[in-house]
């Protein structure tokens, strides 16, 4: 008998190792959501519980140097993960980054991130009982009559798969993969970003 697995999904785990990075991180995320008033107002509108830079602020990089040395680390763990996917360009390119500051009890809804390739968070604090992100099997909607999964399915066979990281873990994962933040204790701090061909 052969059982063949098909059509992977897969997800990249690694880490920031400098955590002079990781604590200048805090800080400017912190002085984000104290002075970008139209961060702040989007965030209410769109009943956000916290900050998120994700609509105000497209420069980060260039308007402060911890960003642009982010990005370089960042750089260097999405080229290493394309070549794992056998993705057929030369360079992903960096599209969109930006900040989240999760109050107590704030989560994010299931979502993808469209016109991307790849996409990921770096988890700058992350205290005691703060929320994971959940991963959701894409196949999951075509599952029409498939029972329930064993409570010792494989991770590989879960239709959900969570992951509670720890500060300087970076995340990468293919764009069109739903995820979804769960609530938690304390405040969560992380920057996201996606990248392009």
């Amino acid at each position: 008998m052969l059982v063949r697995d098909l059509f992977a999904t897969p997800l990249y785990q690694s880490r920031i190792d400098d955590p002079t990075l990781i604590g200048e991180l805090a800080d400017a995320i912190r002085a984000l959501a104290a002075e970008d008033r139209a961060g702040r107002g989007w965030s209410r509108e769109k009943g956000y519980r916290g900050y998120t830079s994700y609509a105000s602020l497209n420069d980060l990089p260039r308007r402060d140097p911890r960003f642009a040395d982010l990005v370089r680390h960042l750089d260097r763990h999405v080229a290493s993960f394309a070549r794992s996917l056998a993705f057929d360009c030369k360079r992903l390119k960096l599209d969109s980054l930006w900040v989240n500051l999760l109050k107590p009890g704030g989560a994010h809804s299931g979502h993808i991130h469209p016109h991307s390739a790849l996409s990921g968070t770096v988890y700058v604090e992350t205290p005691p009982g703060a929320g994971a992100i959940r991963f959701e099997d894409p196949r999951l909607g075509l599952m029409m009559a498939a029972p329930p999964r064993r409570p010792d399915a494989p991770e590989s066979l879960r239709p959900f798969v969570n992951v509670t990281p720890e500060p300087g873990t970076v995340l990468l994962w293919e764009s069109w993969l739903r995820h979804e933040v769960l609530p938690g204790k304390g405040e969560r701090l992380s920057v996201s970003f996606n990248y392009r061909a």
